[in-house]
């Protein structure tokens, strides 16, 4: 990739107006699992680049939860530096290729850049995205040259955004891990629970190969608790990092009893993921909604793969119920399109109040409220109140449940002396420790499980912290590169 010729203008980004790659027409994309955005080519992705105006104050870095680099690597793109954007680009995020795709830009580093007020913010993402696809494409790989090896050991359990991004950060301290998890891929719900439509299988396998190129081993469908026990890890390890995620679903209360055709979103989409690559899991069979009414409750992008999900398998019709307005959706507002585009209906300012249910265990329709919203909630949000004598129902053949997930922590945490906040969390909030050490100085925790459920992104910058406080605490100097 060569240097642009002529240097673009001080007005480049108005001469220049943003250019998302192409998008997959609608009626192709719904009638398959492939993803739907495109790639840029080297000059649209450094006449994109160029677009940034190099602001004195780069709120894009400041709302990017990884702190990414971003008018530094966009420079270096522009400049035609393709491996010295991949080499930035990786000193701040583990998984760039990743958050490119399914990140919410819009909410976070492209709704903070300062031409998004009225000029078409510059496409963040898609160059992100472009970086690590076409370095790794031209043979780059992570440069570890200077980092001499410890002679330390970490346990990393959970293979997904955070024990991924911990797993690369020791790397680059010069420890060895082992990253043990009981699926037989690696990812989390990368792999399981994002649509292949949002996120391609293939490009968590090549992730896999740069970190096992980076000396890290990866140990699959091993499950602490059942293969091995975690004293074994202790025993055998300098540390151990645990990165479970979360996986219990939240059902509102609106359940008196399982129905067959009230369905949780993580049990949908990891079912629908295992057919669509051709692997089985019997924890999670393939739910087939063609030619169904299928009504998804929740607002969050959860729900939008679910309702997405529904479409590409042929849903006579997909209904979202959310229980504020579209503009307090939590989701990405481009998945929200995305789905309005795809044949998906909304209902906002609609709260869920009972599921209504023949004798046989099956649903036949869901009872709503109208909402409006009322003074802000603990979180800042506005809370959505009942409109009195506004309920109705609203027939369905099938409904998922997205309203959103908690940590289930396993039994053998409290027999080492890890300590969980009532909600099921792990606690690593001691002012005393270490950033993520937990309660049991060996044991290091981080993501989900800590946080609850929440972006990938916080998660992986979650793990990357959690490795520094590790090398921190075996006495391992720093070496990022």
């Amino acid at each position: 990739m060569s240097a642009l010729v002529n240097k673009p203008s001080s007005l480049h980004f108005i001469e220049s107006p943003r250019q998302d790659p192409a998008v997959t027409e609608i009626p192709i994309r719904i009638k398959g699992w492939d993803e739907i955005y495109g790639h840029y080519p080297a000059e649209n992705a450094s006449d994109q680049a160029a677009r940034c105006i190099n602001c004195g104050n780069p709120y894009c870095e400041w709302e990017c939860p990884v702190h990414n680099f971003i008018p530094d690597w966009l420079r270096l793109i522009e400049q035609g530096r393709l491996f010295e954007a991949a080499e930035l680009s990786h000193q701040t995020n583990s998984l760039p290729e990743i958050c490119g795709r399914i990140c919410p830009q819009d909410r976070l580093c492209e709704g903070a850049c300062t031409l998004n007020d009225g000029l078409g913010a510059v496409t963040i993402g898609s160059i992100e995205k472009y970086i690590t696809d076409e370095a790794v494409k031209q043979g780059w790989r992570p440069d570890l040259s200077r980092v001499q090896p410890s002679g330390k050991r970490v346990a990393i359990v959970g293979a997904g955004p955070a024990g991924l991004a911990c797993a690369d950060v020791l790397a680059r301290h010069g420890i060895q891990s082992s990253v043990f998890d009981r699926n037989q891929r690696i990812g989390g719900l990368l792999t399981w629970g994002i649509p292949p439509f949002k996120l391609d299988k293939q490009i968590v396998e090549t992730r896999r190969e740069l970190l096992e190129g980076m000396g890290i081993e990866f140990r699959l469908g091993v499950e602490v608790g059942r293969d091995l026990e975690l004293q074994q890890l202790l025993n055998e390890y300098d540390a151990v990092f645990l990165g479970l995620g979360t996986y219990q679903a939240l059902d509102g209360n609106l359940l008196q009893a399982p129905l067959d055709n009230v369905i949780p979103s993580l049990k949908y989409l990891i079912g629908n993921v295992h057919n669509v690559i051709g692997t089985e899991d019997p924890r999670y069979p393939y739910i087939d909604l063609s030619g169904q009414q299928v009504v998804v409750l929740g607002g969050g992008d959860t729900a939008m793969d679910c309702v997405r999900t529904a479409i590409r398998q042929g849903a006579e019709s997909v209904t979202c119920a959310y229980r504020r307005d579209e503009e307090n959706m939590p989701g990405s507002r481009r998945e929200v399109r995305n789905a309005r585009e795809e044949g998906v209906q909304f209902l906002f300012n609609r709260q869920p109040i009972k599921i209504i249910e023949e004798g046989n265990k099956l649903a036949t329709a869901v009872r709503l409220a109208r909402t409006q919203l009322g003074q802000p909630d603990e979180n800042g949000r506005r809370r959505a109140e009942i409109i009195p004598d506004s309920e109705h129902e609203l027939v369905a053949d099938a409904i998922i449940i997205a309203f959103g997930f908690q940590p289930d922590p396993p039994d053998w945490l409290e027999h080492h002396k890890v300590d969980l906040h009532g909600n099921g969390r792990v606690n690593v909030e001691d002012q005393k420790a270490l950033p993520f050490q937990t309660t049991n100085e060996k044991i290091f925790a981080g993501g989900d499980m800590v946080r609850g459920a929440d972006l990938v992104v916080t998660a992986v910058f979650e793990g990357r912290e959690a490795a520094k406080s590790i090398a921190d605490y075996l006495g391992v100097p720093a070496v990022m590169r």
